[in-house]
């Protein structure tokens, strides 16, 4: 490794230096290599999702790379290593450079794919910048300590995120022999779907604490407290941050010291004075190891719903909860609410969940980001273990592979209740949801490729129709061509949609007949406009007969339209030679006139459109994994499964929870089952944040007004 002093290579403070960066590389890359088997599989299950947008040769393309990091994650392993150590090694020798070091450029892409891969982990990696901001500007300032300098940005910092996304993508590359496959990397990789900097960077910083290399407080800038987006707009957003001002405080406190992860449980105590705070854990400790006490008032709550968290906050020690403690206390109590107010969940999953409530409470006591961020472990894991709970199908019983996985977690949690075990959580119940999902794709795979066909020729119909519209709604069409547009030619015009893909030419020759037939038909005043119209009368017809014979008109009606056609054409063409200009202004006024009565009878005549109500919407905003309750005739409701949406959203295909297919629907038909009440949403995305917006609706928080 290339000296990072000027003074000479045998100065022992050189060598020393040189000594922690080296320590500084291998912590870094050790600890994103303790990551790669999870974040492989992680991967493996991403790639085999269903996408609406994906071609049949990137369908192919995501499962053979599946396939292939399934079967040799050992390589991916190895492989990966080395490309992290190799860029980490030239990031902190770059350090030495006055240009900026461009960390993984060694497999360069196609210019287009180039560009795009450039830009994707940029935004990527921003996006991870900011979850750890308080971390990486702790970073900075130490590393800039470490290097003498005045100051580090990130931009220059070995360890930041850009570095280990474009590590991951080089590793890829290398891994996987296919370049047509080069892209899916970068495609595939996401925020929460990468290496998770949060133990490295905690890692670096203690390490270099231990060093003796810090940062005085003052010289760390504070940036302002970040927030969600359009917080100063989001009413619900406003009322949390008014909530807990004392927690936000701590936490920017709390990531600026020494050690940003503190041993504590409840981290800073800031939040509330040392000594109840201990009196509160021992109470929580005591409530979790042998529940709550029978003799105080209102018995002994069980797991189930929230009276365990209602029992905590009436019994807690006096003086123990602060204001913020009460009011993290009050919004948990609405969230497990939620949970056990869905009545599709079963009672074996919500008994698991309940259990949680002490763990949950612990976590978001120290980290309020709870509330703030969707995105959150703790959260995270709440929401996907209340959807994975209504899919269990409840005759495998205990046994079941889906019981046992979120029992596993659950006791994972209960164990270490320290918020890297909600984030292991996620990670296997993540991996867990994406194998059910790439197993009802597989199983769907036909249905889909019928309901894409399906919707294909709907969108051709429709795109048809309306090109028909166009033509006729003017009011200059006769009216035997125009019922002939709208019976028949509207079936030549789908066709070509159809095709077009495959022959875009067929569509331009379909529209360009009718729009020649429609010119045909209307009046020639001059001499030229009839010798046109006989010069290109052959072509038009031969057109015409050709697409009807492709959608098989050959009864009685289409002799009659081509003799009512016939017949037209002659009397163009046997009108006067010669018209004087005052002649030909009349008939071209008196046509204009018809015209604009045809057309004003035809709006007239056209019911308008109904606007979308709030079913419509509804429909139009769900996503899959949504669980819909139908009505049966014969039955109980059931809950189904939103396992495909088709890429124009008017078909949705429900499963059971057991995978297979159980009905297929058009936007139409789901609207209007939802807005007769046959129908209704079991669970959707976002159940902590509309048990939040519930709880805060109207300040209905005691103590808020004065917060």
């Amino acid at each position: 490794m290339a000296s990072l002093s000027s003074e000479p290579a045998g100065d022992p403070s050189a060598l020393q230096r040189a000594a922690i960066w080296q320590e500084l590389v291998d912590i870094a890359s050790n600890a994103a290599g303790k990551q790669l088997d999870s974040l492989a599989t992680r991967l493996a299950n991403a790639l085999l999702l269903p996408s609406e947008e994906a071609s049949a040769e990137e369908a192919r393309l995501r499962t053979d790379a599946a396939g292939l990091l399934k079967k040799n994650r050992y390589l991916f392993h190895y492989v990966t290593s080395e490309h992290l150590r190799d860029v980490l090694q030239r990031e902190v020798q770059a350090l030495d450079e006055q240009a900026q070091h461009d960390a993984g450029s060694a497999k360069p892409l196609a210019p287009d794919l180039e560009i795009d891969k450039k830009l994707t982990l940029l935004k990527i990696s921003r996006a991870i910048e900011s979850e750890h901001a308080n971390r990486l500007m702790v970073l900075n300032s130490r590393l800039a300590c470490l290097l003498d300098r005045d100051e580090l940005t990130t931009a220059r910092n070995p360890f930041r995120p850009q570095v280990f996304l474009a590590a991951l993508h080089d590793a890829w590359c290398d891994f996987h022999p296919d370049v047509k496959a080069h892209h899916l990397a970068f495609r595939t990789l996401s925020e929460d779907l990468c290496i998770d900097m949060g133990p490295i960077l905690h890692t670096l910083n203690a390490t270099l604490v231990r060093r003796g290399i810090t940062a005085a407080p003052a010289e760390v800038p504070r940036p302002a407290l970040p927030s969600a987006p359009d917080a100063a707009a989001d009413p619900v957003m406003q009322q949390l941050q008014r909530m807990f001002p004392a927690a936000s405080r701590a936490k920017r406190h709390a990531e600026r010291a020494p050690d940003d992860d503190l041993p504590s449980l409840f981290g800073s105590e800031t939040l509330h004075d040392a000594s109840t705070r201990h009196e509160l854990l021992a109470y929580l400790a005591e409530i979790q190891k042998n529940g709550p006490d029978p003799h105080q008032a209102g018995g002994a709550p069980g797991a189930q719903g929230a009276a365990l968290l209602a029992h905590i906050q009436r019994w807690a020690p006096q003086g123990s909860l602060s204001a913020e403690d009460a009011h993290t206390i009050t919004l948990l109590t609405t969230v497990f609410d939620a949970v056990f107010g869905a009545r599709n969940i079963a009672a074996e999953i919500k008994t698991l969940i309940g259990s949680l409530q002490i763990p949950l409470l612990k976590a978001t006591l120290h980290d309020k980001d709870f509330f703030f961020k969707p995105s959150h472990p703790a959260r995270r894991v709440i929401e996907l273990m209340a959807h994975l709970g209504i899919g269990w199908d409840r005759s495998g019983g205990p046994r079941d592979p889906l019981y046992q996985a979120l029992l596993r977690n659950v006791k994972r949690i209960q164990s270490d209740q320290r918020m890297p075990s909600f984030a292991e959580a996620l990670a296997e119940l993540e991996a867990f949801a994406a194998e059910i999902d790439a197993g009802a794709a597989e199983t769907l795979s036909a249905t889909i490729t019928q309901a894409l066909e399906k919707e294909k020729r709907l969108q051709a119909a429709k795109a048809a129709r309306n090109e028909v519209a166009l033509r006729v709604g003017t009011g200059e069409v006769v009216a035997f061509v125009e019922t002939f547009l709208e019976d028949k030619w509207v079936s030549v015009l789908t066709l070509a949609y159809t095709v077009k893909d495959d022959k875009p030419q067929a569509l331009d020759s379909a529209l360009r007949t009718m729009d020649d037939l429609c010119w045909s038909v209307k009046p020639k005043i001059t001499v030229e406009e009839r010798k046109n119209l006989l010069a290109k009368l052959p072509n038009i017809i031969a057109m015409l007969n050709k697409w009807l014979d492709l959608i098989k008109w050959n009864d009685a009606a289409r002799v009659k339209f081509f003799d009512d056609l016939a017949k037209c054409h002659a009397s163009i063409v046997r009108a006067p030679l010669e018209l004087s200009p005052e002649r030909q202004m009349m008939i071209a006024v008196a046509v204009a006139k018809k015209a604009a009565e045809r057309r004003l009878q035809r709006q007239a005549r056209q019911q308008p459109e109904p606007a979308p109500d709030a079913f419509d919407l509804q429909v139009q905003k769900l996503s899959r994994g949504t669980w819909v309750e139908f009505a049966r005739a014969d039955a109980p409701p059931e809950a189904f499964k939103l396992a495909w949406i088709s890429p124009m959203r008017s078909l949705f295909i429900f499963s059971t929870s057991t995978r297979q297919e159980a009905l297929s629907v058009t936007d139409e038909e789901l609207a209007r089952a939802l807005r007769d009440g046959s129908a209704h949403i079991a669970l959707e995305a976002g159940l902590v944040a509309r048990a939040l917006e519930q709880a805060l609706a109207g300040n209905e928080i005691p103590g808020l007004a004065a917060a």
